[in-house]
């Protein structure tokens, strides 16, 4: 598969750490974690996180971003626990507060977010791709919410956005019992949404970027918190804004250029509005 890549110039005026690289791959925005040796975020790269993406809510070139690490061994080993070893209770507080924003800000991102784990996802590195839409994971990657070894707790999603995903069960294995699963398992328990083999994990991301393509971007955007709000509410509670949405979409360009490119045999070409 071959892309057209450049470098994200929009996102200069962000003012952005060099840890955190973003390129623009056809509408979908790559963010590579470029913090060497383990990917470990500091501040600078969890505030960067919620800034990219309240730029990437309002550009409307891009529907969907990927999230992945550098190099081949990390996706992200998590937080640098350098940060907490004095103890230090404000720097704790405003810490689990970058991560939360951070991270909530990605699961809240308007388009369809993937992260292609290349390595290993601990802790903090696991929990960003928990907030992400759809996870594929190369066949060595492992996965683990290690916090309670060292002490800690996940504080940024890990006990619920786990717990939803794998059921309660699994979620108390990794964050009780400490136990560290390999990507097949990931798979088997619904972890992760497909395995590829090593060094594919991006590629697959931006397959599926493609596919998101199709879709009508304004479509997503109203899926998109339908599906996730099952997380919090019956999901009887969600049918009549299911129907009011469906409706509301009328009003949108992008239905009638989707109904008239499927009856016209011909590919739609998506307004964004």
């Amino acid at each position: 598969m071959t892309y057209a890549v450049e470098t994200y110039k929009k996102a200069q005026h962000l003012d952005l750490t060099d840890k955190l690289v973003v390129e623009m791959r056809g509408h979908t925005a790559v963010l590579t974690l470029n913090n060497p040796s383990a990917n470990t975020w500091d501040a600078g790269m969890l505030k960067g996180v919620k800034q990219l993406v309240e730029h990437l809510n309002q550009d409307q070139d891009i529907y969907a971003l990927v999230v992945t690490g550098a190099g081949e061994k990390f996706f992200s080993a998590g937080a640098d626990l350098k940060i907490f070893a004095d103890g230090d209770k404000a720097m704790a507080r405003q810490m689990a507060r970058l991560f939360g924003e951070a991270f909530e800000a990605l699961s809240n991102y308007r388009g369809v977010t993937i992260a292609a784990i290349n390595g290993y996802a601990m802790g903090g590195g696991l929990e960003c791709a928990l907030a992400c839409d759809i996870r594929v994971a190369e066949e060595q990657a492992q996965m683990a919410l290690p916090e309670a070894t060292v002490g800690l707790l996940p504080c940024a999603g890990g006990t619920q956005k786990l717990s939803w995903l794998v059921g309660e069960g699994w979620a108390k294995r990794m964050i009780l019992c400490g136990e560290r699963i390999d990507a097949r398992t990931a798979e088997r328990i619904g972890l992760v949404e497909e395995v590829v083999a090593p060094g594919q994990a991006l590629d697959k991301a931006l397959e599926l970027a493609d596919k998101v393509a199709k879709q009508s971007p304004v479509a997503v955007r109203m899926i998109k918190p339908l599906i996730q709000g099952a997380r919090t509410q019956a999901p009887d509670y969600w049918l009549p804004s299911e129907r009011e949405a469906f409706v509301d979409l009328f009003d949108a360009q992008d239905t009638t250029e989707g109904v008239s490119a499927f009856l016209e045999k011909r590919k739609a070409q998506w307004k964004n509005c």
